[in-house]
């Protein structure tokens, strides 16, 4: 293998020149620095990144721990977060949970070992307490998508209330009144503060809520479909339905074709996310886009502040959604 003293010699500089230019730390004559390029690809030089690591006390990759990676949401998250890294010369190991507290646990004591430079957490689970012990130990974080009380650092999220809000609106103004709301785990940030903008919808309306018709499970197809037959069995249904997720939204759509009901004819529906699949569904589903590629954009800039020692101060990034019409929902029938 070729070392930084064979490129050095092979163009004529110095073992520092080199050194020191593939590190960005000093700026050359645009004649040396293309010496010292076609040096590098003449003998296929390959920088130690052992002792580049041990030099610098870097380790030029940083952490992702997501709950599943097979989830359209965060496998487009994540490729979002990857390629921003990779223009700041970035690595990023990932890690899927699955869901699981005791994997997102392993994870992130896993990764301490790894010594990244910093770690971008995702949940779609409640924390018992035991993940916010864990990150308040560790420099460099950064929460993404669901909030986990108890941690003092940069954390960015979508305008969940809003989206629901304006889903909710655009049911309301369509002409329906008896809309529900079928959403993921009680105590999830998220479904919180979805069920707070729907909530706002219907008051400035004076349409009521009906307890019956506020189903809290999982953000997951079979919960939609399970949610979907026990609103829809029977005369006493709702016209409407805000899921507040895809994957929810998808399940309602499946249990209502196997019920012989038609979207949007006899059931209008509105979705969270606006995953790629939503146009691609039948009939096209309206939903609420979140600005994906944009959370893992800040998120990285937000990292690479604080490896920089520009640590931003404990705050809370808001970033707008927009509602998405498509074919789902429409007028009530009668």
């Amino acid at each position: 293998m070729a070392t930084l003293s064979d490129v050095a010699r092979e163009a004529g500089v110095s073992p520092t020149a080199v050194s020191r230019y593939l590190n960005n730390r000093i700026e050359l004559p645009q004649i040396t620095t293309d010496r010292i390029d076609a040096a590098i690809a003449k003998l296929d030089y390959r920088p130690n990144l052992l002792a580049k690591r041990l030099s610098t006390g870097k380790t030029e990759a940083i952490a992702l721990v997501t709950p599943e990676i097979a989830n359209p949401f965060f496998a487009e998250l994540a490729a979002a977060i990857e390629q921003e890294a990779e223009r700041h010369g970035y690595a990023v190991y990932i890690s899927s949970t699955r869901g699981s507290r005791e994997r997102e646990i392993a994870a992130i004591n896993r990764l301490r070992d790894q010594h990244v430079d910093g770690l971008i957490m995702m949940t779609n689970e409640p924390d018992d307490g035991r993940l916010a012990t864990l990150l308040r130990k560790r420099s460099n974080v950064v929460i993404l998508d669901e909030d986990i009380p108890g941690v003092d650092v940069p954390r960015i999220f979508v305008e969940n209330a809003q989206g629901a809000y304006l889903a909710t609106r655009h049911l309301i103004d369509a002409g329906h009144r008896d809309i529900a709301l079928v959403s993921g785990p009680e105590t999830l940030f998220s479904v919180k503060e979805r069920r707070e903008g729907f909530a706002r919808a219907m008051a400035e309306s004076g349409l009521p809520i009906r307890p019956d018709w506020v189903l809290l499970g999982a953000y997951t197809r079979a919960f939609g479909h399970e949610a979907a037959q026990r609103l829809l069995t029977g005369p006493d249904r709702p016209s409407a339905i805000l899921a507040c997720s895809d994957y929810i939204a998808i399940g309602i759509l499946e249990a209502t074709r196997r019920m012989g009901l038609s979207v949007p004819t006899d059931l209008s529906l509105v979705g969270f996310d606006d995953m790629p699949f939503a146009e691609l569904v039948h009939p096209a589903l309206t939903s609420v886009r979140q600005p994906i590629a944009e959370m893992g954009r800040q998120a990285v800039e937000k990292i690479m502040a604080m490896i920089a020692g520009k640590a931003p101060p404990p705050s809370l990034t808001r970033l707008p959604v927009e509602l998405v019409i498509r074919h789902s929902a429409a007028q009530p029938k009668g």
